[in-house]
């Protein structure tokens, strides 16, 4: 590889990896306008494992803007990601895979109690898939994959009589 390649592929990580954290500060700030910008016209997300919906950016925007209304507090913490380039045409990286990690503490509305201590936190695994377009790297795909969720309301002892 040349380093002429070598600074371009840096320099397309660094990109995907920037939309990567865009979609996570949108999500945690409630910007839905910022999330739909950041999906091709014909994006589509998928959070059934979570107990979500499927569909188009649009429609998933609407979904997340009335259920994150729940949790007022939310913070996505995306590690480990793991880049992949493909569909090589002309040189160029097209299209891109990205695997990440993820952990989601959240704060219920109205039981903080003065507390700002999540008290449902959920994790698992992102898969995202990326389109290379003119103006620059969008979402074409995002499909989460949650492993484990904890509901500290569950785990709750009851009060004292």
């Amino acid at each position: 590889m040349t380093q002429r390649a070598e600074l371009a592929t840096v320099r397309d990580r660094l990109a995907v990896d920037e939309v990567v954290t865009e979609y996570a500060v949108a999500v945690d700030d409630g910007d839905w306008e910022a999330y739909r910008r950041l999906f091709v016209p014909d994006g589509r997300a998928d959070y059934r494992s979570a107990g979500g919906i499927e569909g188009d950016a649009g429609e998933i925007a609407g979904w997340l803007s009335r259920t994150m209304a729940l949790f007022p507090m939310r913070q996505h913490l995306i590690v480990n990601r793991r880049v992949r380039f493909g569909a090589a045409e002309q040189g160029r990286n097209d299209t891109a895979r990205v695997q990440a990690d993820y952990v989601n503490p959240m704060r219920f509305a109205g039981h903080d109690g003065g507390s700002t201590e999540p008290d449902f936190v959920c994790g698992g695994r992102y898969g995202f898939g990326l389109l290379r377009t003119d103006d620059g790297w969008l979402l074409s795909e995002v499909v989460v994959h949650e492993k484990w969720r904890r509901d500290a309301q569950r785990h709750r002892e009851p009060a004292a009589p």
